[in-house]
Formats: C-alpha cells, sequence, structure tokens
C-alpha cells in the first residue's frame, strides 16, 4: 500500500493540491514553516492516495512510497 509524506518546509501554500484533491483531504494548516508559509496537512483517514497532490505540487512538497 502507497504512504503519503509531505515536506512541510517546501511548501509554499499555493493550495494547488487542495484545489485538486478529489476527496478534500488536503487543507491549509493555521501553523506557519521555517519560510513563513501557511503549509499543507492531509487528513490521511480521507486520503485515497491517489498521486494528484504529487502530480501537482509544483514544490515536490508530496513524496509517495
Amino acid at each position: 500500500m502507497l504512504k503519503l509524506r509531505l515536506n512541510i518546509e517546501r511548501c509554499k501554500g499555493c493550495g494547488f493540491c487542495i484545489f485538486s484533491c478529489p476527496k478534500e483531504a488536503i487543507k491549509s494548516s493555521e501553523q506557519l514553516n521555517k519560510e513563513g508559509y501557511n503549509f499543507v496537512e492531509v487528513d490521511n483517514e480521507k486520503c485515497i492516495k491517489c498521486g494528484i497532490c504529487y502530480s501537482v505540487c509544483p514544490d515536490n512538497v508530496f513524496e509517495l512510497y
């Protein structure tokens, strides 16, 4: 089974993954990363590991393994 890992320090909060997620499993965090951006969080209960977030992310935040 695929697992999803996030590198929140790469996230710039663009929202491409949020708008692309078919299960609405991704949301913007209230916290900031080291660069001062609101990074994204994934609800693993909703996530189906489809890889769309991985495909649309310009900053390589998502890793599927």
